[in-house]
């Protein structure tokens, strides 16, 4: 799964990267969250997680040229602050988004959740990389438990990082005017699949990262086939991404700051495996080293 991720860009950069046409950040939006975001939505941060809102890019077609239009209305590029777990339309509590803010690449067009989503309403979350924990196979925990080490993935080359996505309206009927921003939430969930070799080592899962030259068709609304919205779940490349493991902070959903996404010191390490080589990385690797007892003195 994806449960955290890093967010760094601000609205004018990911105008200009995704080529976006109409900014609708600025717009008041219905939140779920009690107490208000930190950081602000839409600026950045380094540890994004669920039931946030986020930055996200969509493409619809301007409601004043849904309806009488001669020809068929071309679809806007957008970008927009999404509440982070999808809320589908027929949903009774929006609690129900906690469950899903992810939604796997081999399920998503026949699940009923995400079904009528993922035929026309997909988006792309922008971000600088994903927050993934490795179980040790060695280390353990105050309680026994297999040590967790939180990992941070990104794009080899530097580039941005495009998560495969799908959104929603859920309307609230308690609000009568339908004008009413509280009167709409709009959620988005983030596709994964298998995590590619290496990222394999850390989770067996990660997100559905997609390539630039297929935002374009993936944002379509008027792209409904299943075969070509298909060809784009399976989409793979492996050798994209790199990970480092980093500093426990990130597991506080309280925690934020580019320190974050630093490597972490080997001394901070125990047990972990190298996603890369497979070894034993940290302070269990050392002990081992240690109970081996040195060269013979002989």
């Amino acid at each position: 799964m994806c449960g955290r991720y890093a967010a760094t860009a601000n609205p004018d950069e990911l105008i200009e990267e995704f080529e976006v046409e109409q900014d609708r950040t600025a717009e008041p939006t219905r939140s779920i969250l009690k107490n208000p975001q930190s950081p602000p939505a839409g600026t950045p941060d380094y540890n994004l997680a669920p039931s946030k809102q986020a930055p996200v890019v969509l493409a619809r077609v301007p409601r004043d040229t849904a309806e009488g239009y001669a020809g068929e209305p071309a679809p806007v590029r957008q970008l927009r602050l999404l509440t982070w777990g999808l809320v589908p339309s027929w949903a009774k509590d929006v609690k129900i988004g906690m469950r899903m803010i992810n939604a796997r690449a081999e399920s998503v067009l026949e699940k009923g959740s995400f079904a009528k989503a993922a035929a026309s309403r997909r988006c792309l979350v922008p971000a600088q990389g994903w927050y993934e924990w490795q179980k040790s196979p060695v280390s353990t925990d105050a309680k026994g438990n297999p040590r967790k080490q939180p990992f941070f993935m990104h794009r080899a080359d530097g580039d941005v990082v495009a998560f495969a996505g799908l959104y929603e309206f859920w309307r609230d009927r308690e609000i009568a005017d339908q004008d009413d921003p509280e009167a709409w939430l709009t959620t988005f969930t983030i596709i994964t699949t298998e995590a590619e070799p290496g990222l394999d080592r850390i989770h067996d899962r990660q997100p559905l990262v997609l390539e630039r030259d297929d935002w374009a068709t993936w944002l379509d609304p008027a792209v409904t086939d299943p075969g070509e919205v298909g060809r784009l779940l399976a989409f793979a490349s492996p050798g994209r991404f790199e990970a480092h493991p980093v500093g426990a902070a990130v597991s506080s959903n309280r925690s934020n700051g580019p320190q974050l996404i630093e490597p972490a010191g080997l001394d901070e390490l125990d047990g972990v495996v190298d996603p890369m080589t497979g070894e034993i990385i940290g302070a269990a690797a050392a002990g081992a080293a240690d109970s081996s007892g040195g060269p013979n003195p002989a």
